[in-house]
């Protein structure tokens, strides 16, 4: 549960930190933790902004953090340079496609946000199941906000692992033709569909076939 963006947002030194907080709709401890990954991604890698694919972040979750990566770096979904493996952690790793540098940002297991208010859990818990007051809601956006200027004040060594990192880097995101699926007839591209019958499918309409071994 996060908290909507009021005025002076907390993290307004961090220049772009209202535009991230204004594309993913509130701010909230994941929004911070990813900016910051990303303020720390730039600074190492010697980058600006990826205006095309110059960046790559591997992402190893789909939380908030996500979103203020993709405002700060450029990396983004539909650009192909933002790659999502299913890790359930956070933790990222941005490269630079010029230099060949990579680092690898990790959430530090020392560093508690819950440590930081005690008193939030539960507060939020109340707020999540749709049993708190008007000023319950109003006292968990101001805890909120105080443990957002927490994380965008906190040196970058006390909220993360750093390390540079040697990765293979991804070819660029590719352009493919596109089909259409033999049976609900909409247009798919070529490398993501299934061939039955001798006849071409979307995954939508394909049947699944597994042994499970």
């Amino acid at each position: 549960m996060c908290s909507t963006i009021p005025p002076g947002t907390p993290g307004e030194a961090h220049g772009r930190f209202a535009e991230a907080a204004a594309f993913h709709g509130h701010i909230c401890p994941g929004l911070a933790t990813g900016y910051r990954a990303a303020e720390v991604a730039l600074a190492r890698l010697r980058s600006g902004r990826s205006e095309d694919e110059e960046l790559v972040t591997i992402a190893e979750t789909d939380a908030c953090g996500v979103d203020a990566i993709q405002v700060l770096t450029g990396c983004t979904a539909g650009k192909g340079n933002l790659l999502f493996k299913d890790h359930g952690k956070h933790a990222f790793t941005f490269i630079n496609r010029k230099t060949g540098a990579a680092i690898r940002v990790v959430s530090n297991p020392s560093f508690n946000v819950d440590s930081l208010d005690p008193d939030l859990a539960p507060l939020r818990a109340r707020v999540m199941q749709g049993l708190a007051t008007d000023a319950e809601h109003t006292e968990f956006h101001k805890r909120t906000e105080k443990i957002v200027e927490a994380i965008m004040k906190a040196p970058a060594e006390h909220l993360f692992i750093i390390h540079e990192v040697d990765v293979e880097i991804p070819e660029r995101a590719r352009i493919f033709s596109s089909v259409a699926c033999a049976k609900c007839g909409e247009m798919t591209a070529e490398s993501r569909v299934r061939v039955e019958d001798g006849k071409f499918v979307c995954y939508a309409c394909s049947r699944e076939y597994s042994r499970h071994l």
